[in-house]
């Protein structure tokens, strides 16, 4: 029993036996349930530092000190036809987002040497738009695959779109590791989110990519004025689908887009939307990405402690990330070590 003395609150009995039964439960394997998921929010992120040492107590049982690093390129941007009322990379928004086409092959493989240098172990190729759709660029991606798993020596990842199981087949003969698809939010939100394709057609996405073996990163982003049903219907949905990693984005409010002055969430609710994701789904990776930096601030190394136990290093598509020599010594600070 973790004995939270040590934090200098007072615990309810029953607030105390509540997280031990539902530790017990994420230990086991299986992930809390629908009504252990929805009375464990009831506790609102004020028990957050309460919560902490029972969801660090799963995280480390699960994986351990270790650390995924991930770092991506940008390497189609802008000029996206889709609505997501949160992406600066809209057609339909005014944002100032860069656009350029496809980069050249041998830019993405020195930007991935770059992030081998600062400890990622797996590398991400992103595009925008609904999917890559032109020859060129599918025969771009297929030389950068070859020559990343030729010269850089890091897993090799994509987040391209709603991709068919023919052009996905084409990129995993090419190279292709893990394909990266997030829903985004729950099936009941994503309609407040974009109109301009289906949840459907994301789901089936996902499932293509498991069922041709890929490593499957699938999450969301969150603050997006979704509730915290809406959070527990899209770890669910995960769940269900069997995804292997799942990345955790907090909004970053862009100027142009729809949602440029969304302020919905506070440093404590990000660590209890972890910590909720640990519970749910214990054995997976979570991976905390975009927004990191703006929405926890001074207690972003208090991720880990939350569950989480990999982050993205290095910048995003449109906004800048930390350095990455302080994210690096962060994790030293903590005891923690990049994973190889």
């Amino acid at each position: 029993m973790v004995d939270n003395r040590l934090f200098g609150v007072v615990f309810s009995l029953s607030v105390m036996e509540f997280l031990e039964r539902i530790t017990e439960i994420a230990l086991s394997g299986a992930g809390i349930c629908q009504e252990d998921a929805e009375e464990f929010v009831r506790l609102g992120p004020e028990r957050i530092f309460q919560v902490l040492p029972y969801s660090e107590r799963i995280r480390r049982h699960f994986k351990g000190d270790e650390v995924s690093l991930c770092s991506i390129v940008n390497a189609k941007s802008g000029l996206c036809g889709e609505d997501c009322t949160f992406c600066a990379q809209s057609v339909r928004y005014n944002t100032g987002a860069p656009t350029y086409p496809m980069v050249p092959a041998e830019k993405i493989v020195e930007t991935a040497l770059e992030a081998r240098r600062w400890k990622a172990r797996e590398f991400s190729i992103v595009t925008s738009g609904t999917k890559v759709a032109k020859k060129e660029d599918v025969a771009t991606l297929e030389r950068a695959l070859r020559l990343m798993k030729e010269k850089a020596g890091i897993e090799r990842c994509a987040s391209l779109g709603i991709l068919d199981k023919e052009t996905l087949k084409r990129l995993k003969e090419a190279g292709l590791e893990s394909y990266h698809h997030n829903l985004e939010t729950s099936r009941s939100f994503f309609p407040k989110v974009c109109t301009t394709h289906s949840y459907e057609e994301d789901v089936q996405t996902v499932r293509a990519a498991k069922e041709l073996g890929f490593y499957v990163c699938s999450g969301g982003i969150f603050g997006l004025g979704e509730s915290w049903q809406d959070r527990i219907e899209l770890a669910m949905t995960l769940r269900e689908l069997d995804v292997d990693s799942v990345p955790i984005n907090f909004l970053n409010p862009r100027p142009g887009t729809p949602l440029e002055g969304a302020r919905y969430l506070t440093p404590r609710e990000c660590l209890m939307i972890i910590a909720l994701y640990r519970f749910i789904l214990p054995q997976k990776s979570i991976i905390v990405c975009g927004g990191r930096e703006v929405n926890l601030r001074d207690l972003q190394c208090l991720i880990f402690a939350a569950g989480a136990n990999g982050m993205m290093i290095g910048n995003y598509l449109t906004t800048y990330g930390r350095p990455p020599e302080e994210d690096l010594r962060m994790l030293e600070d903590l005891g923690l070590k990049p994973r190889k």
